[in-house]
């Protein structure tokens, strides 16, 4: 999973732009392998011109769905490199019309064997991943028609009224802790017999003299964390879990945040955490609320996957 999957849909557009590049690469590689000196980012206008003929930029933008600079910019390329022509139009000189040259042409008759190969090859990978060939890209044009905008301004101003709760452990709460950390530990990790059997029963972290907090965005449990006692005065910040849903709208930070308050409040020496390097934003997180890297993983440690041992160091040492 990259750094832009772990974001799911919200970085959808980014995602989808990385899945270009690389089809793009794909297609290149493929020319390069028969010789043909086409590149994959001008198969748009060049196919368009080779099928309706002499066409202006404007036309060619609105065909296929491309800003007019986008295709200016490109069109300039093609013309500098010999692969289009400009014409003034026959019934308005102001306007110059594009042609494909000789050499594009002969390129295109090439490259035609080589499309029937590529649309078939996509349209087994597509299918292989479970997904519809015939209506994956009228879902993805659907996904981002027009109105798109104005469906989330007025979502974002509903969620601006809510507000984030931070509540202890309850009876009607306790399941969440469990499925609240199975999601992340499953996701990156596998769930361990120590992970279980501290997820499984959440109320013994608090009848040992620890917490276990929930996080409540409206009527919903969007995260959680526990305070759990290892000797007196000693305890540790651990199971603390995000929905992926609402990730990085600071709910971890006020999660963590109650946590120390509540650390503050049962009169605790010392606060520390274990965790692992591939969890690179909880680790911001966690020096953003003052916890400090030590030399070595903690002894004595439960977890097999623990290799960052960190330690509270005070309000003094929180990030704004």
């Amino acid at each position: 999973m990259t750094y832009l999957g772990d974001m799911g849909l919200l970085s959808l557009g980014s995602q989808l732009k990385a899945i270009s590049d690389q089809l793009y690469a794909m297609a290149d590689e493929v020319y390069g392998r028969h010789g043909i000196e086409l590149q994959a980012r001008w198969f748009p206008i060049l196919r368009l011109l080779h099928d309706r003929g002499p066409m202006t930029v404007g036309e060619i933008g609105s065909a296929v769905g491309q800003t007019h600079s986008a295709i200016s910019q490109l069109t300039t390329r093609l013309v500098r490199d010999g692969w289009v022509n400009t014409a003034s139009d026959a019934g308005d000189r102001r306007t110059r019309r594009l042609t494909l040259t000789a050499k594009a042409e002969t390129a295109l008759q090439t490259a035609k064997p080589l499309w029937r190969a590529i649309r078939d090859a996509l349209e087994e990978r597509v299918a292989g991943a479970g997904l519809d060939p015939a209506t994956l890209l009228a879902g993805l044009e659907q996904v981002a028609a027009p109105g798109l905008a104005d469906l989330i301004t007025a979502k974002a101003r509903a969620y601006s009224q809510e507000t984030v709760r931070i509540v202890p452990l309850s009876p009607q709460l306790r399941p969440h802790f469990y499925r609240l950390n199975a999601i992340w530990l499953e996701r990156y990790f596998v769930l361990e017999p120590y992970d279980i059997e501290v997820m499984s029963h959440p109320e013994a972290i608090v009848e040992h003299g620890g917490a276990v907090l929930f996080a409540l965005l409206g009527d919903a449990v969007v995260g959680t964390c526990a305070l759990k006692q290892h000797a007196p005065g000693e305890y540790e910040l651990t199971k603390m879990g995000v929905d992926l849903a609402v990730q990085g709208v600071g709910i971890g930070r006020k999660l963590i945040e109650a946590a120390i308050t509540e650390f503050e409040r049962l009169g605790g020496a010392e606060l520390f955490l274990e965790t692992n390097t591939r969890l690179e934003s909880a680790i911001h997180l966690y020096e953003r609320t003052g916890f400090e890297h030590q030399p070595a993983i903690r002894e004595g440690s439960p977890y097999d996957r623990a290799n960052v041992y960190m330690i509270w160091r005070g309000r003094s040492a929180i990030a704004a």
